[in-house]
Order: structure tokens, then sequence, then C-alpha cells
């Protein structure tokens, strides 16, 4: 299926169906869609931003193409969204919810490695801040958001980005209003037509998320037999 198709296709194109599991987190059930690939090449964990769900169009669009690849996808909805609440909590408080689902994961034999944690926006940055006590191998960035629009003042969250001690992919609208974080070692950052939604150029996204997820899951040695 072309990927400017794949918001279209989801759901239906996937074989078999979706599995949606609630994980008991320190703050509340957690809601995860799994599409279990078999003899997978690795797992993708993805979130959601801070006021919207798993059904964004770049997050669906991802995790088709992934999933096509070969890769378990795991799209997980926060607590609070499970809750119905559309008001994001702490950032501790996302950081261990999301540490709590990927714990429950591993020995459920859903997480094989390699491991790619990731998301869009508020997600991305979760992603980021757990990279290393979660065992990721590597982070998906979808819009990550630098800085507050109209906030030169506010801090960069950049650190974040730095922060997560493995490799990263930054997709990122080339007019999104809360800029665009630079390149840097372990660090690539992909720019495609659109804002923040990433909505306008799915292909674009979809093209750069596959082809990194191919390039770090062939990097990786092999497990040992």
């Amino acid at each position: 299926m072309p990927a400017v198709d794949a918001c279209r296709g989801y759901g239906r194109a996937m074989d078999p169906a979706p599995e949606v599991r609630r994980l008991e987190t320190r703050h509340g059930a957690a809601a995860v869609r799994l599409h279990v690939a078999t003899e997978a090449v690795g797992t993708l964990a993805l979130g959601h931003g801070a006021g919207g769900g798993i059904d964004a169009p770049d997050l669906l669009a991802v995790t088709l193409a992934a999933h096509a690849a070969g890769w378990t996808v795991a799209l997980v909805e926060q607590p609070y969204r499970t809750a119905g609440r559309k008001a994001p909590p702490r950032a501790a408080v996302l950081d261990e919810a999301w540490t709590d689902v990927l714990a429950e994961l591993a020995p459920a034999g859903v997480a094989r490695p390699p491991l790619v944690t990731g998301g869009r926006s508020a997600g991305a940055r979760v992603a980021c801040r757990t990279a290393r006590t979660t065992g990721a191998d590597g982070v998906l960035c979808l819009a990550f958001p630098t800085r507050p629009p109209g906030r030169p003042d506010a801090p960069s969250r950049v650190p974040e980005l730095d922060g997560a001690g493995v490799p990263v992919l930054v997709v990122q609208g080339a007019t999104d209003p809360y800029g665009t974080p630079p390149d840097a070692s372990g660090r690539v950052v992909v720019t495609v037509r659109g804002d923040h939604s990433l909505r306008q150029d799915t292909a674009a996204v979809v093209t750069a998320a596959t082809a990194w997820l191919g390039a770090l899951g062939s990097a990786r040695p092999a497990p040992r037999a």
C-alpha cells in the first residue's frame, strides 16, 4: 500500500487485527494497541501527544509501515487519556506510567529487541527522558516540540534529546511553530513539508521513519544463540 494511503488503510490492512490490552501502572490503567509481527525484526513502542491520542495520522501511518516491514508495534495510550482526561499530568507521572508499560510488555513476550521507543510531540519527549530506563536501542521522535510557540524565553527542550543516550531520529515539519532541533552526534533530523501535525506529507514521514528503523535494525548485532 502506498505510504500516502497509510491512514486510509489503517485497520483493514492490519493482519491479524490489533490486540488491545489494559496494563496497570502506578498512575492507573494504560491502553496498549498491539500489532504483533510473526518473527518480528524488533519492537516499536509509540506514545501520543499531550492533547491527542494514538489515532494521530502520523502515528497510524508509521505503525502501518513499520508493521509491514516486520516490526511489532505497540501504540500506548497514557492512563490520563484512558480515564477520559485531556490535560496531561506532570512529566514525572507520564514517565513513570510509560516505563511501567514497557516493563510489562517485555516479560509478556511482546517486546523483542531491538526496542525502539518514541511517539509524537509530548510522547517523543517522554521516550527521550526514559530511554535509558526502558533500555531503548533508539528513539523515534515525530514533531519534537523544542520550545512553546511565541516563547523565545522558555527553556529549550533539546537537552531531552541530548540525554536520550541512544540513536535518535526527529521528523519535523518545516513550518512547525515549536521549532526544529539541530542535528547532533547520534541524532538525525529530517524536515518534511508541513507543520506540527505532520499531516501534509505523511509519505515523507513514513519514508524517513522506515529507512531509519531499517538501518538501526541492521546495524544492531544479532543476539547470540
